[in-house]
């Protein structure tokens, strides 16, 4: 039975394999027609511009599709951030914070959309204003009351202080699009160097260069972004020539391409490979238990080993080069002994020698929710399974492209284990505003504490970076004192190209992928 299943899955595989080298040689004969036209084109792999990572589309006002049209160069925010995590001027060229409540952004003489309309205050407006009318996250953390336009000047006063409210403006869902050209099939009208022609969900998206650009001119003309999950298929893809350069490429498969046929672009960034906890799970109620699972988990094995040195150790929710970073606060360590006594100490124990604790009759049984479009998640739900299978934990691991739907159910799950950019707008309290308070969207747990929402609200009617860098390094520690999540790990991210690509680089917010600069030789 067992060499069935094996057989079966292998046969899975390979259709898989070849349905993608298909669609991968389609794009391949797209570009050799283009280039018999004299055109360039551009053909890239990303494993997670799919529906599973909640990019379905490109239109920044639906989920978290704003990454994929500021990465591939369809919009553009007001602002964006240099490689120092700090805010330069974009489509607007200045702002002024008159007082706690209200902002003046002038918009960029010049910009316009790619269809050809100018990009004035008044656009800039509709499109805001369609963004908080339909986007719950967006709406919640840019709190704003009235929208004035006046020729360029775009007035803006929010409901309660909003001392980030230009890094809030900067996160993909802010890119500026003209929402009078409307969304049709996920595509939008962006400012920025490529526009869309053809889109199909967790398959393709087709782009040509805008020839209405207001800040250069592309050199690219045609360009496909190909899906493939399967990180073994991607180095595959790429190796044959079927793509030109490839984002999500597994670990495992990079000294394949250490020659000088590739070039690796990579940084530092804040994605966090983190677990969350269900509070609405009777299991991880007990503080005990939640304490011994952050114990109980090699961070630095999954590091060295798993990751093979591509990342960082996490400690608290920033990495240790923000100044609100890991290296200013405390948490669990590895400690598998100590992990067995404090849930000795609490009463879970072996009784039947089968190697899982019991308390009152009930296992030590976890069920662990994860998703394999980012290559290092099931590698980190295997080393737990492993090492808390030692202190005497049941892992059960359930790594499914459907985990958003599960962990949307309270009583589903136990631990979800996913990747998140913890700091991409440059401000510390974008982690805690998505996912630590009351109305967090993405406390998925249940998560509160009374010293959280304090501190948050101390933190929103802060202004100055140093005080609110201090109020972030207690709010995480609050968040590690509990043990309501877990920091395994933070990403070194790389695209791999093709040694003939140029102006493709990797950004420390994980954005910003294809620009005007982008060429092939």
């Amino acid at each position: 039975m067992t060499r069935m299943k094996k057989a079966v899955a292998f046969a899975l595989a390979m259709v898989l394999t070849m349905a993608t080298l298909t669609a991968c040689g389609g794009s391949k004969e797209k570009a050799n027609e283009a280039a018999a036209d004299g055109k360039k084109t551009f053909t890239f792999g990303d494993t997670t511009f799919n529906a599973e990572n909640e990019e379905a589309t490109i239109d920044p006002h639906e989920a978290y599709c704003g990454w994929a049209c500021i990465r591939y160069g369809v919009g553009e925010t007001l602002f964006k951030l240099n490689d120092n995590m700090e805010l330069e001027p974009w489509v607007a060229e200045s702002f002024e914070n008159v007082d706690e409540l209200t902002w003046k952004v002038v918009i960029k003489e010049g910009v316009t959309f790619s269809n050809g309309k100018a990009v004035d205050a008044a656009a800039v407006k509709a499109c805001i204003e369609d963004l908080v009318a339909v986007h719950e996250r967006a709406a919640g953390d840019l709190a704003i009351d009235t929208i004035e336009a006046d020729g360029q000047t775009l007035t803006i006063k929010t409901q309660t202080p909003k001392p980030t409210l230009m890094n809030y403006l900067s996160d993909p869902y802010g890119c500026i699009i003209d929402v009078e050209a409307g969304n049709e099939g996920g595509i939008v009208v962006g400012t920025g160097p490529y526009v869309a022609t053809e889109l199909v969900t967790s398959d393709h998206l087709n782009l040509v260069k805008n020839d209405n650009y207001w800040n250069g001119e592309p050199k690219i003309d045609e360009i496909s972004v190909i899906t493939i999950t399967d990180g073994d298929t991607l180095a595959l893809a790429l190796q044959n020539g079927d793509i030109d350069a490839a984002y999500g490429m597994a670990y495992a498969n990079y000294p394949v391409f250490e020659n000088d046929d590739y070039v690796f672009t990579g940084t530092p960034t804040s994605r966090a490979f983190y677990c969350q906890m269900n509070y609405n799970s009777p299991v991880i109620k007990d503080d005990a238990v939640r304490k011994a699972l952050a114990m109980g988990i090699d961070k630095e094995g999954f590091v060295n080993t798993l990751l093979n040195g591509n990342g960082y150790v996490g400690v608290g929710a920033f990495p240790d080069n923000f100044s609100f970073g890991g290296d200013v606060v405390t948490t669990e360590t590895y400690d598998p002994e100590n992990a067995k006594k404090v849930l000795e100490d609490a009463g879970w124990k072996d009784t039947d020698g089968d190697g899982i604790r019991e308390k009152g009759g009930q296992k030590l049984t976890i069920r662990w929710i994860s998703y394999s479009s980012r290559q290092e998640l099931p590698l980190l739900a295997e080393s737990a399974q492993a090492t808390l299978k030692d202190i005497g934990f049941d892992i059960q691991l359930n790594v499914t492209a459907d985990h958003g739907t599960i962990v949307s159910e309270k009583d589903g799950w136990d631990v979800y284990a996913a990747a998140f950019v913890t700091c991409g707008i440059g401000d510390p309290m974008y982690f805690f505003t998505t996912h630590c308070l009351d109305d967090s969207s993405k406390n998925r747990g249940g998560y509160h504490s009374d010293e959280m929402q304090t501190l948050a609200e101390e933190m929103n009617n802060t202004f100055d970076p140093e005080e609110r860098s201090d109020i972030a390094i207690k709010m995480q520690q609050q968040i590690l004192d509990d043990n309501a999540f877990i920091f395994c790990s933070f990403l070194r991210m790389s695209i791999i190209t093709k040694s003939n690509v140029t102006g493709l680089k990797a950004h420390p917010s994980d954005y910003y992928e294809f620009t005007a600069d982008l060429d092939i030789q």
